[in-house]
């Protein structure tokens, strides 16, 4: 009862109209913004609600010293905020903010910008702001959510196809079930203990912390870890009930109770938890989870069936109609999601999420065609069932085949077939093994894409953020675009981010400022930087800005930008005599 409860808040507590995955907004002061007098505050607004930690803002001054702020808090009661207060005696300069969020989702968010008082001035090369993220927490987190996700499938795929392909022998099974469960609460326990270094970005060391793990403990993703620890515990009391017992309708149903509480976890702390649609995503996001889990998983029990033991035939075909089965829930909840974090036909070649999300469907391409080959050799017939007069077995990742009757009287098939050849049925089963192989070594691919895109910012949040930070949405108010463009010479250490401001960013004559980050998130200094301006549609350009070198970043005072329209920015970063690279993006200019 309490579990039930815990996923309920899980569910519902805190969900609102916003886009998963929190995108920056806007900046006060703007990014590149030069003030007459120091403020006293600095608010960032974002796409979504966000959670603010210890440690959400970095102020550093001109020289490069950390400048004492306030505690952290959201801006008048509003969760899409964050706010720290600034000393009263500010000082004059270039002052770098780096900063570190949680969004509604679970998943950290970073960046930083610049702003100056009185004038810009110099900033000393290399400025360390404090890492986006600790790159050994990040990657030991990424590899425990792929291996949950890995673990999830085996367990629920294998337990899906004991009670719905009904094998005569189960006794192999027993061994990717105890792996299934094993490895999904290891990962959960690493997820659970790293989750407080994850969101700060910190080393591992910062989960030794007791009260770290107390905290972790009172936030969504805690929570929803929380629950699946507790879930994996009825989990393994129905793994020994069911050696030493037949299955019951009592079992069975206890088995989809604690499978759709177990998809729930995910869907309560991932993109689903955040955005439009809340109840309606958390449902699709469920059956997604579980048909992928069913799908995938039943191909590796199919799999361990197939080396260890002999396969009915009747097995086979359950499995057939349940992987189409699945294969259609897949389909149809995955144009939901994909809709859902897209927002539109462009972001899927203009972000991350989108390339990431076009690589997970070639996945999928590749998937179904090394079905396709399990089909074929599914469809030639088994000789030994042929004798017997038992269904030949159907693909074991597509539609089922139609099953053949036997000859009146006689118990066998009809057709040339009929007479046994022992031959040709090794050959068939060996065939079958390589195919759905083929099929479980691509799932595992598609599973890095699946946990990589949990991670990204959806194409909808990160095209709504760009809107609202060109001004895009037509209230008159001036304000700067902020284009970031990252770069990468191709040699090692050699690569960063080029963050360029237009202002106002619109029609007419605009300030432009470009600041160079290393690749620890710190300020750096190039020998040459080139920005250039392309409106292909109407011919114009390029038009060189002419940025000037201003001791630490790069500026022009005035560049004309004649007409509205989708402009290509190309930059032209040089790091040594040897070395340059170039890069560009589209920049959205309004009237």
């Amino acid at each position: 009862m309490l579990l039930g409860t815990v996923l309920v808040l899980l569910l519902f507590g805190g969900a609102g109209p916003a886009s998963a995955h929190a995108a920056l907004r806007a900046t006060d002061p703007a990014d590149g913004a030069v003030l007459k007098s120091a403020p006293r505050s600095l608010t960032l607004t974002f796409t979504e609600s966000v959670s603010l930690l210890d440690d959400s803002f970095r102020v550093f001054d001109p020289r490069n010293h950390r400048v004492r702020t306030g505690e952290p808090q959201h801006a008048a009661d509003r969760s899409d905020t964050a706010r720290v207060t600034l000393p009263a005696k500010l000082g004059r300069g270039t002052f770098t903010v780096a900063w570190r969020v949680v969004s509604a989702d679970s998943h950290p968010v970073s960046g930083a910008f610049t702003f100056s008082v009185g004038e810009p001035t110099p900033t000393t090369a290399a400025v360390n702001a404090g890492p986006t993220e600790d790159p050994l927490t990040a990657d030991l987190y990424d590899t425990a959510r792929y291996a949950a996700y890995l673990a999830a499938a085996l367990l629920i795929g294998t337990a899906a196809f004991v009670l719905l392909c009904r094998p005569a022998d189960t006794a192999p099974l027993r061994t990717p079930l105890r792996a299934g469960w094993w490895t999904l609460l290891a990962s959960t326990v690493v997820l659970l203990v790293l989750r407080a270094p994850y969101e700060a970005g910190t080393g591992p060391a910062g989960a030794l912390d007791p009260s770290v793990l107390a905290h972790t403990l009172n936030t969504r993703p805690g929570l929803a870890l929380a629950a699946r620890l507790a879930l994996l515990g009825p989990a393994a009391v129905l793994l020994i009930r069911a050696r030493r017992r037949p299955l019951t309708p009592t079992l069975t149903g206890t088995a989809v109770a604690v499978a759709v509480g177990l998809a729930l976890t995910w869907a309560a702390a991932e993109h689903a938890s955040a955005g439009l649609q809340v109840p309606l995503a958390i449902t699709s996001s469920v059956l997604h989870l579980l048909a992928m889990a069913v799908w995938l998983g039943g191909l590796a029990a199919l799999l361990t069936l197939l080396h260890r033991t002999t396969l009915p035939a009747d097995a086979v075909v359950r499995f057939s109609r349940v992987a189409f089965t699945a294969v259609t829930v897949l389909a149809v909840t995955g144009f939901y999601q994909s809709w859902r974090g897209l927002g539109s036909w462009s972001a899927l070649t203009t972000t991350d999420y989108g390339r990431l999300l076009l690589a997970k469907l070639a996945g999928v391409t590749l998937l179904l065609t090394a079905a396709s080959f399990s089909r074929r050799w599914t469809a030639q017939p088994a000789q030994a069932m042929a004798v017997t007069g038992e269904r030949v077995p159907a693909t074991a990742g597509g539609p089922p085949l139609p099953d053949r009757e036997p000859e009146p009287g006689t118990g066998t098939v009809a057709g040339p077939e009929a007479e046994a050849d022992p031959a040709a049925d090794v050959d068939t089963v060996r065939g079958l093994r390589r195919s759905v192989l083929a099929e479980v070594a691509v799932a595992a691919v598609v599973l890095m894409f699946t946990t990589a895109l949990t991670g990204t910012t959806p194409g909808r949040a990160e095209t709504e953020a760009a809107n609202a930070r060109t001004g895009a949405s037509g209230t008159g108010i001036a304000t700067a675009s902020v284009t970031l463009v990252p770069f990468d010479v191709g040699t090692p250490a050699v690569h960063g981010t080029v963050q360029v401001t237009l202002d106002p960013g619109r029609v007419g004559d605009n300030s432009v400022e470009a600041v160079v980050f290393g690749p620890d998130g710190g300020l750096s200094t190039v020998p040459e930087l080139r920005l250039t301006f392309t409106l292909d549609g109407q011919k114009i350009g390029p038009l060189d800005t002419k940025v000037t070198d201003r001791g630490g970043y790069w500026a022009a005072d005035a560049f004309n930008l004649p007409l509205p329209g989708t402009w290509t920015m190309k930059a032209t970063v040089r790091v040594s005599d040897v070395d340059q690279v170039s890069e560009t993006r589209q920049v959205r200019i309004e009237r």
